[in-house]
């Protein structure tokens, strides 16, 4: 398959691109900033600037199967950016795997008590973007990951994806590697089997 990935200069996008390589997909990397992308060994991989605040900074994907997205809030990114980035990948009409958050929009209790008072306490002036941004992915029909906190850490042997509906709500807070969540995410990207709406990985 040729998967674009969104955000692939970031953590998590970085390990989206070495496992989709590994996996021996083509991949696109989309990204704000083409010098902060870096392949190792002779890996090739498109690299595409990608700008989602400018209108027409941003890529042509009618050459790519799917996009998954991991781009986030970075530091210093003026409010909107996540929307902008939701409504971008609406208007390529392609088929797209989003990552939301756990603790945002339908999903804000589902994680439990003390999930969504972390979640307000250090992600509480973002919520209502995920949320708006969460709402744009699903109207266009992508899936959408409303993801845990992500931590460092090997690939999980019992690592599953469950429909927010399905979710049994934890007592303590939830965590998934980041191994674990891109190789997840990357799973849908190649069956589309959970098709438009929103699921949850775990461990």
């Amino acid at each position: 398959m040729r998967i674009a990935i969104l955000g692939a200069s970031g953590r998590t996008g970085g390990t989206l691109v070495g496992l989709a390589l590994e996996r021996g997909h083509e991949v696109v990397a989309l990204v704000r900033t083409p010098t902060k992308m870096a392949v190792g060994g002779p890996r090739q991989v498109d690299v595409r600037h990608a700008d989602v605040t400018v209108a027409s900074g941003f890529p042509a994907l009618s050459d790519v199967d799917v996009v998954v997205s991991a781009i986030g809030i970075s530091r210093g990114d003026a409010p909107g950016a996540l929307v902008a980035g939701a409504r971008q990948l609406a208007a390529a009409n392609v088929r797209t795997v989003w990552l939301g958050a756990l603790g945002s929009g339908v999903s804000s209790r589902s994680g439990g008590l003390i999930y969504a008072g972390v979640m307000r306490m250090f992600v509480g002036s973002e919520l209502a973007e995920k949320a708006e941004a969460d709402e744009i992915a699903l109207k266009a029909g992508a899936t959408v990951f409303h993801a845990p906190d992500v931590t460092d850490g090997p690939l999980s042997s019992t690592r599953s994806v469950v429909p927010l509906a399905e979710l049994r709500r934890p007592l303590l807070p939830p965590r998934i590697s980041r191994t674990t969540l891109a190789s997840l995410l990357l799973d849908e990207a190649e069956t589309g089997r959970h098709g438009n709406g929103i699921v949850v990985p775990l461990t």
